[in-house]
């Protein structure tokens, strides 16, 4: 078991060794969320509570920063609709 854990911590340290190289804000954000999803795996089989801890919060920000890239009009519509809600 010890070799698979081994071996994913190498994958995690590539999928963050080729964030140095990614041109594109979609694609970076991407393996952020590729790499947020490998380091939970790996801090739950070493039990490294704060690594999963980390990357169990830094998840859904890349994947609402992802959505915001893809539909840049949509935070600009809920920060309306709550402005909205907010004066009712």
């Amino acid at each position: 078991m010890t070799q698979w854990i081994a071996f994913l911590a190498y994958v995690v340290a590539g999928a963050v060794f080729a964030t140095c190289g990614v041109p594109k804000m979609f694609s970076l954000r991407c393996l952020a969320i590729t790499i947020n999803v490998l380091f939970i795996a790996y801090g739950l089989l070493e039990h490294l509570l704060p690594v999963v801890l980390l990357h169990a919060i830094l998840l859904p920000v890349n994947i609402v920063r992802l959505i915001q890239i893809g539909h840049p009009g949509l935070l600009q519509k809920s920060r309306a609709i709550f402005r909205e809600n907010r004066r009712r």
